[in-house]
């Protein structure tokens, strides 16, 4: 083993470690909770490591940081999150890959997604989640509280689209005890949510990062999305 992959296994079993405290905490099972590798800025190699570390969950935000990435680890069949703003010019290409969309901003954007995955799988809805923006912040892609139930609705009555639940960003710059305000809004739309929705639809939240997951654990999620964290001494 080399000593950036002892440092990467390190570093990841720290997380884990973090992520399972954080859920007994919070009175919750770690089982229920999985990490994504935030891998936007390392090579291949790098991921290959994170992959003997126990990794099996990478997000991205760039698809064309996507693209080649996938190509070149298509041995290994990780599983791909797109975390980041989603293009429409870029789904025919982003959406055999990946695994799971977070970042469903729009309505323009859900229905584009509903007729690609009509045109390229259609047998096969493809996993979304809705991102919302809990801070209000006007630099921030997502779903306001008002739009929301309008975009629950054509995500279900899409034949192509299977709604797996939300996503959120917490505001920049916020404490991790803000940042908690923010997760807890996520967690209140949800149970919003499911008092008109079937609750299927709302099993998964997307939300907190390296700084703030503890916090997001403890207000629900199910996806914890971490880079700099698995990267401290490597990069």
């Amino acid at each position: 083993m080399t000593d950036r992959a002892a440092k990467l296994k390190q570093n990841v079993d720290a997380v884990l470690d973090r992520i399972a405290t954080a859920a007994t905490n919070a009175d919750r099972s770690p089982d229920d909770i999985k990490l994504i590798a935030v891998t936007k800025y390392v090579d291949a190699d790098v991921i290959r490591d994170l992959v003997a570390a126990g990794c099996t969950d990478f997000g991205e935000n760039r698809p064309q940081a996507l693209w080649p990435k996938a190509e070149s680890l298509d041995d290994l069949k990780p599983r791909w999150h797109q975390i980041g703003h989603l293009q429409r010019n870029k789904l025919r290409r982003t959406m055999p890959i990946v695994h799971l969309v977070h970042s469903v901003d729009s309505l323009r954007l859900l229905n584009s997604i509903s007729d690609m995955q009509q045109e390229l799988e259609p047998q096969t809805p493809k996993a979304i989640l809705l991102e919302v923006n809990v801070s209000g912040d006007e630099a921030k892609h997502g779903f306001s509280a008002d739009a929301l139930n309008d975009a629950v609705e054509a995500a279900i009555a899409s034949p192509t689209i299977s709604l797996r639940g939300l996503m959120c960003m917490a505001g920049y710059g916020t404490a991790p005890d803000e940042a908690r305000k923010d997760f807890a809004k996520l967690r209140e739309t949800r149970e919003r949510l499911e008092q008109v929705f079937d609750r299927d639809h709302f099993t998964e939240l997307s939300m907190g990062m390296s700084g703030d997951f503890e916090q997001a654990i403890a207000e629900g999620a199910t996806l914890v999305r971490v880079g700099s964290a698995l990267f401290d001494g490597v990069l």
